[in-house]
């Protein structure tokens, strides 16, 4: 025998008005958790991880400060990269994106880290590159078109990475 299932109606009393709901932003791509986080955060690692290889496999790169801390920095950003590109993996595998506001300024901060750590050593790198090539012209005696693709690639990286830092960051204001 089935009985009817009576639910109390909350009354509010007058003059109090009831909250609005709240109202959650949608996921953008590009936003963590989302597949358009999963390839920027490929593309960054991908560039990141060319930039080092590229620097580490010329002779005479660690004779200048600048060409070490782009190995540095773009090392950091592949690292970086790799970790929350597993993190957007495994949160579209599971089909859930990162509400939680802790979690999205770690990532936020993280970007605005490695991103601008990752802009200074292409800026730097580009400068010493311009220096040995047009203002010294030494490149028959250097590296120059290693260290140039490799400076190219430290740019590409922070390319990719200012839409993430800008979707964390904005993702996380609202």
């Amino acid at each position: 025998m089935s009985r009817p299932a009576v639910h109390p109606v909350e009354i509010l009393p007058p003059g109090v008005e009831a909250a609005p709901p709240r109202v959650r932003m949608k996921d953008f791509q590009g936003m963590p958790g989302t597949a358009g986080a999963l390839v920027l955060r490929f593309f960054q690692f991908a560039f990141a991880a060319v930039s080092a290889s590229v620097m580490a496999t010329t002779s005479d790169f660690p004779s200048v400060t600048a060409f070490r801390y782009l190995v540095a920095a773009v090392g950091l950003q592949s690292v970086w990269s790799l970790v929350l590109g597993l993190a957007d993996a495994y949160a579209l595998l599971v089909k859930r994106s990162f509400k939680n506001a802790g979690v999205v300024s770690f990532f936020a901060i993280g970007d605005g880290v490695t991103s601008t750590l990752t802009f200074s050593a292409a800026c730097a790198s580009a400068g010493i590159t311009v220096l040995i090539g047009n203002d010294l012209d030494k490149c028959n005696v250097n590296h120059c078109a290693r260290f140039m693709s490799a400076t190219a690639m430290a740019f590409m990286s922070w390319f990719a990475m200012s839409p993430s830092f800008l979707l964390n960051f904005w993702s996380l204001a609202s």
